[in-house]
């Protein structure tokens, strides 16, 4: 068999499969497909309220909880305490506290949330000479991983426990050498809970 006959079997070869292709609609490209990033598993869609778990002296509160690099708020039951009188703002911040403390639920879980507020992390109301609605943990803000301290601030931003400009006023244990912070909680810190830490500005 000649050289010159194995090229033209080749050649009509090759014609016939880009007819097969042409047939069933596959066009050539030599341009790669993009076909997207890859679908999340974390929908980071904030479950329903688990009426459930409401019950005496347990009200609707809104905590903020980690996905997808953001901090997004979610709704939970909480006691925050004695019904038949306001609850006070340092009782109002524990018990947020807490709930920021706990592992998510099993549908927050499955939306992809998570908290980054670890157990050892406290809370206390104003030392002496404080404002009023200073709050102390029991270490600096700045020792506080920053997912943690801009869940913190976002949570207790729409509640008592900030003040009227909505601003949160935090300090470490040491009223001597932590000098309280005002945080606020901004749609730049929900996107881009990272830059918590370094967002205090000094209480004068």
């Amino acid at each position: 068999m000649s050289a010159r006959w194995k090229r033209s079997a080749a050649l009509l070869l090759t014609g016939a499969v880009a007819l097969l292709a042409a047939g069933c609609g596959i066009r050539g490209t030599s341009v790669p497909v993009d076909a997207g990033a890859a679908p999340s598993r974390a929908s980071c869609r904030a479950p329903a309220s688990e009426q459930t778990a409401e019950g005496i002296g347990r009200t609707s509160v809104r905590i903020y909880l980690l996905c997808s690099s953001r901090i997004l708020s979610v709704s939970r039951a909480a006691r925050l305490g004695d019904e038949k009188t306001a609850p006070e703002p340092v009782r109002v911040a524990q018990a947020l506290l807490e709930q920021l403390r706990l592992p998510p639920t099993a549908a927050e879980a499955a939306a992809g949330f998570s908290t980054a507020v670890e157990d050892w992390v406290e809370i206390t109301g104003p030392a002496k000479d404080d404002p009023d609605n200073a709050l102390r943990l029991n270490r600096p803000p700045e020792e506080i991983q920053s997912l943690a301290l801009a869940q913190i601030i976002c949570t207790f931003a729409d509640t008592a426990v900030a003040g009227d400009d909505g601003k949160v006023v935090l300090g470490g244990p040491d009223s001597q050498r932590d000098p309280l912070k005002a945080y606020q909680c901004t749609e730049e810190m929900r996107r881009n809970p990272v830059i918590a830490v370094n967002s205090g500005v000094l209480v004068s």
